[in-house]
């Protein structure tokens, strides 16, 4: 959703923030690559951090104090994202432990007692969605498979059989 909104104010803004502004560097006397002073940019590099600084923007526009706290320190869009991530859970191996927690949730999937259908469905659907938005997609054939065959007490088999 945020990669979405920051390109939605401009293309480039993602690769900043994915790839950082791509450091303005140079070479000093002593033959050492030190960072760029402001008099030294070229109008690209000036580009760059521009472009940085509007995705830093919108990287911050919508946080809290707390999150706020925990991205103050840093100077690159990039290092805001990997830091909201990183307190976020979404590195990859988090996404994929928590897909397979969710899968072996969906697995084992039941109704529980004294749940109306519309309660299990609303339950079943939540887990379904989440599966979905961290790329573990069910097929609606598979879905509805297991509410008829898996998921529905007993008591229901009459109206299964009928469905």
């Amino acid at each position: 959703m945020m990669r979405d909104h920051i390109i939605g104010e401009d293309y480039e803004l993602w690769d900043i923030v994915t790839d950082g502004p791509l450091a303005t560097m140079k070479i000093n006397a002593e033959g050492v690559e030190v960072p760029k002073t402001r008099a030294d940019c070229t109008t690209e590099d000036l580009r760059k951090w521009e472009k940085n600084a509007k995705a830093k923007k919108l990287l911050v526009c919508g946080l809290g104090p707390d999150e706020y706290s925990r991205i103050q320190r840093c100077t690159t869009a990039k290092e805001i994202w990997n830091t909201l991530q990183m307190a976020h859970e979404e590195t990859p191996q988090v996404k994929r432990s928590r897909a397979t927690l969710l899968y072996t949730q969906y697995e084992n999937f039941t109704m529980q007692e004294g749940e109306t259908i519309q309660e299990m469905y609303t339950r079943f659907t939540t887990l379904t969605s989440e599966l979905k938005s961290l790329g573990r997609i069910i097929p609606e054939k598979d879905r509805v498979e297991k509410i008829l065959t898996r998921v529905l007490p007993i008591t229901w088999e009459s109206k299964i059989t009928a469905i």
